[in-house]
């Protein structure tokens, strides 16, 4: 037998690379999508598309791309210098245990974190029901009426309960008054989000002297803290009538583990209540992605800011769930929204609401027992030993009077690996959790314990231990009673659970996704496992900084990458999604000018085809939207954007673009509109959502802009987890750095403060990023950009005849994604945009983004990931489509009754006794002869969204309703 050839090293290590492996385009398909888009090469299609005047002179300086396995390695021995103590800091983060089941089929599992948000709800069943859980949970555990489907952090979920009260109750105040024993990182983001919407924030010392803040009259909103930050329970029931009396809403920030056994919020008239999902099972990650929650009263649903998942009935009359009300409101309402929040952190709720599903009420009621009951051991001990405890009433946090002796017990922590949280004068705190043991207990009294004296035993203290919750604010009333939270708590009903949620949904694991301006790319597998490992995933954010050096280098390393990529010269990594990258980068503009005595500039130009979060950003940060036309090519209209700059040029403190066009175009003329904005005294901001289509190529930071922001969890792998979580840093030019977000209680200062609870966002997803980059490095990212556009331009080119692109450029070619024009469909033959996009569930595809940015059009973005097959069974199934539509156009089906407004057919449709249509059963299953094969089968029928918004329903639907 003949050996092969013997091969160089450098071939059989280029073997194992990376870059193959995330960009599904070979050399061979390449070839053959150029010459259905009539280039001869890669290199001249990119060439004819990005405007020379923007494009790239030099190369990113990145390290030399490594493999899956180097690149882990290298981060393993970044990880390795952070120093996962025991922590016992508390703040909102605290220890849990992420049941197995959840960690390996949830968190671990693509199924789940690589599904889209769930617009297209008849094939997002399983997460919207996961969802719908989440929202009964936090009612049930509140006591509210109504919650929404999660926000990005506790801190700037007050922030949004500030305003929401601000624009519900009949005061005119504009003061909003904070309990001085709030967490300190809420009572910062609330001060940041108050500055420019004109808010006077008053905090009080503690909880217990409110009254004497609120005494004036003078406010539209209260928050205080349940339990405190300092462990203290107070009675606040007394506060919230003296709040009514004055027309003003009064929040509760509450810890849910603590609410099985307290009074809920909403039993004593609450009206806003908030906190953070983090201890059900989500791992600390410093800082981040965890879920929010915001409930309130009914009379605020309408104005609830992010995401609700409310119950309809599909085309067959069954119990459907869909997002309600504010479905991308932002594109709606634009200047006018209630907040700029476009996402949520699904994901997250979704592993907390299955904590839930999987301990039950009784078991919750057990961990917040025996955490109350550790608390109590604790505290008792210390007082036998001689010290005060300043909070007389607890759940899981005491705050003991230590004086003098406050260095040496802390320094005692530190030689035992414990952090106690010591920023607290001449006292330390301490916060027990789920983790908590007998051991941690005795280990934190010998922290304590005075030379010559004998420390507690903890035997002595276990008999007829007495709680710390006062017995007037003990919980008397049920939660969870739903069969839902009382009925898979088995690993294997778990399992099985999940596995029937997952069926229902259709994610990247099972089909592309091809949506315009969301960016759904590969995750790769060995992206994701840095996620979960402990040196990672166990750090509390408030850490001393000598126990966060590996963060520390990863925050410095993805920095100096991502400045490479975006050519700016500072970026902060803190905004936990893209819109809170959007607030932070105009807070950056905003804070520079009036720094430099130009606060009076105050008016923002925004192009009428602007992401939706783009005006409600501006007017978040208190800048006035103007609007500017675009011309019949999508294009910015540069006659009405000067006109505009003239004639506010005094005023004017911005422009914001998206690049390339929201369209799907690059604009010729983006430098000159850059050099015209910075004439008039304006800074600009290119929202970066399409920026898949620049890294490499050419970069924001070199052509003119002054700000953009990134979403990582589009161009550069962090999965969408059905919605969340995200990452948005804010990228700068070097005059701007002075302006990026501070964190005044993590030490780092900044005159805008901060706009995240953590100081470093949502760290624990960062890894990901970090894996791509160093991955790919500079060729592989900038080949990832030019496939992406080839790509796009092979769809564009191959469905030409059957859907014109909307919008392309002189030679006929788009950027990363592509608009195609449905909107003729409708007067010859009754289909809609919103009918193919159903139908293509019966193909097995998700819809590409629907009517965005124009009405009755699909705007689709295949991005690089994508093997040529793929590309070719979703222009297969679109060109099917179109056939399906001729046959209406042709009156061989009635323009009512024909297999697109029929879509998506369920398998019980399909099966049923009787069959009226004038098109076959096996049409409507197996529109194409491949899906015999590997058919999806939609779990429900188009969804009725006007009863779901008539009938608002938004918890977990009665068993009988599904009988």
């Amino acid at each position: 037998m003949l050996m092969p050839a013997a091969k160089p090293l450098d071939a059989l290590e280029n073997a194992a690379e990376f870059i193959p492996r995330h960009i599904g385009i070979g050399e061979a398909d390449e070839a053959l999508m150029l010459a259905a888009v009539g280039s001869t090469s890669r290199r001249e299609l990119v060439d004819g598309i990005v405007p020379r005047s923007i494009a790239r002179q030099t190369a990113m300086q990145l390290p030399a791309p490594v493999t899956e396995a180097a690149a882990l390695a290298e981060l393993r021995a970044i990880a390795a210098k952070n120093q996962v103590f025991k922590s016992f800091i508390g703040q909102g983060y605290y220890g849990t245990h992420t049941p197995g089941v959840i960690q390996r089929n949830i968190l671990e599992n693509p199924a789940w974190y690589t599904a889209y948000t769930p617009y297209q709800a008849e094939i997002s069943q399983g997460r919207l029901e996961a969802l719908v859980n989440f929202q009964t949970m936090v009612c049930d555990l509140t006591g509210m009426p109504i919650a929404n489907a999660s926000m990005l952090d506790e801190a700037t979920a007050a922030a949004e309960a500030m305003t929401l009260a601000k624009r519900s109750v009949k005061s005119k105040s504009n003061v909003f008054i904070v309990a001085g024993d709030c967490h300190p990182q809420t009572i910062e983001v609330i001060r940041t989000r108050a500055k420019p919407l004109g808010i006077e924030v008053k905090v009080s010392s503690v909880s217990a002297t409110l009254p004497l803040l609120m005494a004036s009259g003078d406010f539209f909103g209260v928050l205080a803290q349940y339990p405190a930050t300092t462990g203290m329970v107070h009675d606040l029931r007394p506060l919230v009538g003296h709040a009514h009396i004055n027309n003003a809403a009064f929040c509760v920030a509450a810890d849910l583990l603590a609410l099985t056994l307290l009074a809920p919020p909403g039993e004593w008239d609450a009206d806003i209540v908030l906190g953070s999902t983090q201890r059900f099972g989500v791992a600390m990650g410093n800082g981040g992605p965890h879920a929010a929650y915001l409930a309130c009263r009914d009379e605020f649903k309408r104005s609830l800011p992010g995401r609700l998942v409310g119950v309809s009935v599909d085309s067959h009359g069954h119990p459907t769930y869909r997002l309600a009300l504010q479905t991308r409101e932002q594109h709606i309402r634009r200047e006018k929204a209630t907040s700029n929040i476009c996402t949520a952190q699904v994901l997250p709720a979704v592993l907390a609401s299955m904590y839930a599903v999987y301990h039950g009420p009784q078991g919750l009621a057990r961990i917040a027992e025996r955490v109350a009951s550790f608390t109590a051991i604790l505290a008792r001990g210390l007082q036998q030993m001689g010290y005060a405890i300043t909070n007389t009433h607890a759940f899981d946090s005491i705050t003991v009077k230590t004086g003098d002796a406050t260095d040496l017990i802390a320094g005692r922590a530190r030689q035992s690996c414990a952090n106690l949280r010591c920023r607290l004068k001449n006292h330390v705190g301490i916060s027990l959790d789920e983790t908590t043991t007998r051991e941690d207990i005795e280990m934190l009294w010998s922290f304590f314990v005075k030379p010559g004296e004998p420390m507690p035993r903890l035997r002595d203290f276990e008999k007829g231990i007495e709680l710390l919750i006062p017995e007037d604010l003990r919980r008397s009333t049920p939660f969870l009673t739903h069969p839902v939270f009382n009925t898979h708590h088995s690993e294997t009903g778990m399992l099985r659970y999940i596995r029937k949620l997952s069926d229902k949904d259709l994610a990247l694991d099972r089909s592309m996704i091809p949506l315009g301006s969301c960016t759904m790319k590969l995750n790769a597998t060995s992206e994701m496992a840095p996620v979960t490992w402990p040196e990672f995933a166990n750090i509390h954010p408030f850490a001393p900084a000598d126990q966060l050096k590996g963060y520390a280098e990863l925050d410095t390393q993805l920095r100096a990458w991502l400045c490479q990529a975006t050519g700016y010269a500072g970026i902060s990594l803190q905004p936990n999604a893209g819109s809170q990258g959007e607030y932070a980068g105009l807070l950056a503009i905003k804070g520079y000018l009036e720094a430099n005595g130009q606060g009076h500039r105050n008016i923002c130009l925004i192009p009428s085809s602007a992401h939706g979060t783009n005006p409600a950003s501006a007017q978040m940060v208190g800048l006035q939207v103007v609007v500017t036309a675009c011309d019949a090519q999508g294009n910015v209209d540069m006659a009405d954007l000067q006109a505009k700059c003239e004639k506010h040029s005094a005023n004017l403190a911005a422009v914001m673009i998206t690049y390339p066009s929201t369209h799907g175009v690059f604009e010729l003329q983006v430098k000159e509109l850059c050099a015209m904005v910075h004439s008039h005294g304006g800074r600009v901001y290119v929202d970066g959502a399409n920026m898949n289509a620049l890294v490499g190529v050419a970069a924001p930071g070199e052509f003119g802009g002054d700000v953009s922001h990134l979403n990582l969890h589009k161009t550069f792998c962090i999965p969408h987890g059905g919605g969340g979580p995200g990452v948005g840093p804010v990228c700068v030019v070097a005059d701007l750095v002075p302006y990026l977000p501070g964190h005044a209680t993590s030490g780092h200062n900044s005159p805008v403060g901060a706009v995240s609870a953590a100081p470093l966002g949502n760290a624990s997803v960062l890894p990901i990023s970090w894996m791509y980059c160093r991955m790919m490095g500079a060729e592989g990212l900038q080949a990832a950009t030019e496939v992406a556009i080839l790509s796009a331009n092979y769809i564009s080119a191959r469905l030409k005849d059957h859907y014109p692109t909307l919008y392309a450029s002189e030679n006929g070619h788009v950027a990363h994604e592509c608009i195609l024009d449905l909107r003729p469909l409708k007067d010859t033959s009754g289909v809609t945009a919103e009918d193919v996009a159903k139908r293509l569930m019966d193909y097995g595809f998700h819809a590409p983004t629907l009517s965005f940015p124009v009405p009755g059009t699909l705007m689709v973005e295949p991005t690089e990931s994508e093997t040529l097959d793929e590309l070719d069974r979703f222009i297969d199934a679109m060109i099917a489509i179109r056939q399906e539509i001729r046959q209406v156009e042709s009156g061989v089906w009635p323009h009512d009754d024909n297999p697109l407004k029929h879509a998506p057919h369920t398998a019980a449709s399909l099966l049923g006794a009787e069959w009226s249509h004038p098109y076959a059963r096996e049409l409507g299953a197996f529109p194409l002869p491949s899906l015999k094969q590997t058919k999806y089968w939609p779990p429900v029928g188009r969804v009725d969204n006007v009863y779901g918004d008539r009938n608002l329903f938004c918890s977990c639907v009665p068993v009988a309703d599904y009988e």
